[in-house]
């Protein structure tokens, strides 16, 4: 299987050889090594850490051990239990915590989970400080408490109460409005948190709910990566009940995606368009996502009179661009929002208010909300290199032969052309150069993918 290290934490698949997996001598290493930066970081002998996990069936068993290293290295921990990303996030904050730990392994199926490490703002840190976890793990330079200075621990159960009412009063949310709707909205919450979380905020907002999968067993139905393929049953279910529309998230409900009355997509990339359209009405102001996200947000951005900036991929890197851009709404293409109002974090549940707000403005069907959004697709592709080829040399050779066009460097090469771009990014852990590519077609999305993946494979061969 796999252990995976970046700045962002640490991710693997459980069971198997230490080292090669997120095993439990994993989970300690790299819990020790956060709480020496966090005490370093913090100044503090006993700083405070917020926890909180999904429900994924190894969270209970990393949550103990990596509150006990926490403990072991004289961190005090408060405890939020079964939680979501952007709960533990706004939580970090609001208990002047120190930082704070999600073990959440996100989209990936069951065998996976991780480690996600904030800071005291309840942001992901940057590279510099990943980096200098990484190095202590690796080194295994760490000191624990002595008995005397053990750390404490303290359980906050109601955080995702506490979280739905922070949405509730954003005054974005039209919470009279959307009540006088009358929705109906199918929740598929891939047996975790946001079986918890979604169903809570909607009741609250007056929306009759019909919950599928909503049981935070840890026992997902299905992959809970919220792709169309992957969510036959709600679909099913939306056009079954006479649903004005379907919401799923992923695991840890950082991710958000719809589906309109017909069982159709309305599209992760469109989650962003739609909630900053609702946002940019009533706020001018300018946008972030980062560069594989679709164009579509900036030509909403434009058409309210607002700017559209590109960061490189990586929550952290456009919620940098975000601040640096002093953007009034951001976030990623699949799925997430970042609304710095509410907290500089992708959250679902923010989403889902804006969204909801936004249908009792327009009073329209969902799909013909969609329709009035400029239509792209985008296609995902890749090349595999040999190992040991010169994959910048062969980046900056294609950047130079486009030259004559928008290009853009922060992160790979990406390259706009007038109706299309193209993104391509080498990978940190293959010899592989990943291809995106939008257009105002799939045939032509996957087309101009197909003719730069002939491209770099015939730059490739000239430096074999």
């Amino acid at each position: 299987m796999t252990l995976i290290k970046s700045i962002s934490g640490i991710r693997g698949t459980i069971g198997g050889e230490p080292g090669e997996n997120l095993t439990p001598l994993d989970a300690v290493k790299f819990a020790s090594a956060y709480g020496k930066w966090i005490k370093e970081a913090s100044g503090k002998a006993a700083p405070t850490v917020v926890i909180g996990r999904d429900a994924r069936l190894s969270g209970a068993m990393i949550q103990a051990l990596v509150q006990n290293t926490l403990i072991g290295m004289g961190c005090h921990v408060i405890d939020l239990g079964l939680s979501t990303t952007p709960t533990v996030e706004i939580a970090v904050p609001a208990e002047n915590a120190d930082g704070g730990i999600i073990l959440t392994a996100s989209h990936n199926p069951k065998e996976w989970n991780a480690l996600k490490l904030l800071n005291n703002k309840g942001e992901f840190l940057d590279g510099a400080e990943g980096q200098k976890i990484l190095d202590t793990a690796a080194a295994e330079d760490f000191n624990y408490a002595p008995v005397d200075d053990l750390g404490t621990v303290t359980v906050i159960a109601d955080y995702i109460d506490r979280h739905v009412q922070d949405v509730l009063n954003m005054p974005v949310t039209q919470v009279d409005a959307i009540k006088e709707a009358g929705f109906k909205v199918v929740v598929d919450g891939v047996n975790s948190t946001g079986g918890i979380a979604v169903p809570a905020l909607l009741k609250e907002l007056g929306v009759e709910v019909i919950e599928l999968y909503c049981d935070p067993t840890g026992h997902f139905p299905h992959n809970p990566e919220p792709l169309k393929e992957h969510l036959g049953d709600l679909a099913d279910a939306v056009v079954k009940h006479k649903a004005h529309l379907g919401i799923t998230v992923d695991p840890d409900v950082d991710r958000l995606a719809f589906m309109d009355e017909n069982g159709e997509m309305f599209g992760e990339e469109y989650t962003l368009v739609a909630c900053a359209d609702y946002i940019l009405g009533h706020k001018k102001g300018n946008t972030v996502s980062n560069l594989s996200s679709s164009r579509a947000l900036r030509d909403v951005t434009v058409k309210h009179g607002g700017s559209y900036y590109a960061a490189a991929v990586g929550e952290v890197n456009v919620v940098q661009k975000m601040k640096d851009m002093n953007a009034v709404i951001g976030g990623e293409g699949n799925g997430g929002i970042i609304y710095p109002e509410s907290h500089y974090g992708r959250d679902a549940l923010v989403g889902i208010a804006m969204f909801l707000s936004l249908l009792t403005e327009r009073k329209m069907p969902v799909s013909e909300l969609r329709a009035n959004y400029p239509a792209y697709f985008m296609s995902k592709k890749k090349v595999e290199l040999t190992k040991g080829m010169p994959v910048d040399v062969i980046m900056s050779d294609i950047a130079e032969v486009y030259d004559k066009e928008e290009i853009t460097t922060i992160d790979g090469v990406k390259i706009d052309f007038e109706t299309a771009w193209v993104h391509m990014r080498k990978s940190n852990t293959e010899p592989i150069i990943r291809i995106y590519t939008e257009a105002p077609s799939q045939q032509e999305a996957d087309d101009l993918a197909s003719r730069f993946i002939s491209e770099l494979e015939a730059i490739a061969q000239q430096h074999a």
